[in-house]
């Protein structure tokens, strides 16, 4: 069985109604993040989990709003002991230089080494460290961190993970989609994604695609943003091409949310091409598989 929890449905704009991409699964007795944008570590503990219950996080891309909760998830999830009183550290898969980002955050030079050496070096720090049953002198943060490149695989008794490449924001940044699948069900997590072959390939059968839907069909004064930015019926088409039993609408702009009509307009477009079952993304929402 795998639950998913839909933490973060929004985009970089300012809302209090979605935070930034964020996507939990739970399977196998694992709990696997998909990216960790800005208001998906609140949203994680909403949804009633700690920063160190996270074993796998998985980065679509470094946008900041899919990256942006980066440095709470692992600095949080350090505090409260992961990797440092008896659990593994979290391990990190991300595309490059995700290793660069977190020097840049936690390296001996980098933005949180001040905070560190204080949490580490203070006397009264290490008192309460020694009190949660650390010992001294105590470690800094520690992840376990690979780099990744699209086709990248992963394999486990429980679950099997796949991705490819899609366009986005390329050659700037590497963006990759990933799918998960276990015991005969699958998700697939479009990231932020034009439409490619590969991602159809990727998403045959799934029973659940999260795709985003970036723009209005109504929407198309942009070009490049236009070309890269397919509409809910664009996403319904896909979906019902690949086979797919169920879309989830998902990474909204404030202004989509703004009228109700909007939303009845995206889920309209989409199940005119879709015989399966669509759904607009909310923060918290739950599927189980």
């Amino acid at each position: 069985d795998m639950k998913l929890t839909l933490l973060g449905t929004g985009c970089p704009e300012p809302s209090l109604r979605r935070a930034s991409s964020g996507y939990l699964v739970e399977v196998g007795g694992e709990r696997l993040l998909f990216d960790v944008g800005g208001g998906v570590y609140d949203r994680l503990l909403q949804a009633g989990h700690m920063p160190d219950d996270i074993d796998r996080l998985f980065l679509t891309h470094l946008h900041s709003d899919h990256m942006m909760d980066y440095a709470r998830l692992v600095h949080a999830g350090w505090d409260a002991g992961k990797g440092l009183l008896g659990s593994k550290p979290l391990e990190v898969y991300g595309p490059a230089p995700t290793a660069v980002i977190h020097e840049r955050l936690f390296g001996e030079e980098g933005v949180f080494a001040f905070d560190l050496a204080a949490r580490t070096e203070f006397q009264g720090s290490q008192e309460v460290w020694i009190a949660r049953g650390g010992s001294l002198p105590r470690p800094k943060p520690v992840v376990d961190l690979s780099e990744i490149e699209p086709g990248f695989t992963k394999t486990t008794k429980a679950w099997t993970l796949t991705s490819c490449a899609v366009p986005h924001a390329q050659p700037w940044l590497t963006c990759l989609a990933f799918r998960i699948e276990a015991d005969g069900k699958s998700i697939v997590y479009s990231g932020d994604a034009g439409y490619s072959d590969d991602l159809a390939a990727l998403s045959e059968g799934a029973d659940v695609l999260i795709h985003w839907c970036y723009r209005l069909s109504s929407e198309t004064m942009n070009k490049h943003v236009t070309a890269l930015s397919p509409h809910a019926g664009d996403i319904g088409a896909l979906a019902e091409r690949c086979g797919a039993k169920r879309l989830v609408l998902t990474h909204l702009r404030a202004h989509m949310d703004a009228d109700p009509a909007q939303h009845a307009a995206m889920l309209t477009e989409a199940q005119a091409v879709f015989s399966g079952e669509v759904q607009i993304a909310e923060d918290l929402a739950v599927i189980e598989l």
